[in-house]
């Protein structure tokens, strides 16, 4: 294959999710716009967002690597239908990313307190990081599986994929996560 042939394959295959991806980006943005009352009523929730964002892209990107290589391995098949190696990293991702979310929750009470800023209870941070960790996992386990698989069956690279995919699914139900999360706190306790 030529370098062109090559650049031209990868531009062809990535270059609409990553359109998607600024599409995305700017719809979470217009979530995280929409948060005034929810961002003034939790003190430390806008310290927690960047993080909470972060851990999505790193823990659902790494599952999606893992789901790709698997298929490029032939330990996997592009199939809707639970195996083991299939469940584990799953598994494995939803309380990466959960522990991930606990510790973004108790970084951000524990710097805030230190630096002797306003900053909610740290129960509430840690209601938020976990229900909204819990809640986007979900969302975005279903999007990586359904975009490497897809992709794959389709003659697509996955790994071309999943980057723009996991930032842009990531940022969305990221930010609609820590809503509704948030709103639920407001709401609990």
């Amino acid at each position: 294959m030529s370098v062109r042939s090559v650049v031209s394959n990868a531009y062809r295959s990535a270059l609409p999710v990553v359109m998607l991806s600024a599409v995305g980006g700017l719809l979470a943005g217009t979530i995280l716009g929409g948060m005034d009352t929810e961002l003034r009523t939790v003190r430390g929730l806008l310290v927690m967002v960047p993080a909470f964002l972060a851990i999505r892209g790193s823990v659902y990107g790494s599952l999606g690597s893992r789901l790709s290589s698997a298929l490029h391995q032939g330990l996997i098949e592009p199939i809707f239908e639970p195996n083991e190696r299939l469940v584990n990293a799953v598994l494995a991702a939803l309380l990466n990313g959960l522990a991930a979310s606990l510790a973004a929750a108790l970084l951000t009470f524990g710097i805030l307190s230190v630096l002797d800023t306003s900053v909610a209870p740290l129960r509430v941070l840690v209601f938020i990081a976990l229900l909204g960790g819990a809640l986007a996992g979900v969302a975005l386990t279903v999007v990586i599986v359904v975009v490497v698989f897809v992709g794959y069956r389709r003659g697509l690279n996955p790994d071309d994929l999943v980057g723009p995919a996991m930032t842009t699914a990531g940022d969305i139900f990221g930010m609609a996560s820590l809503f509704v999360a948030t709103r639920a706190a407001i709401a609990l306790l």
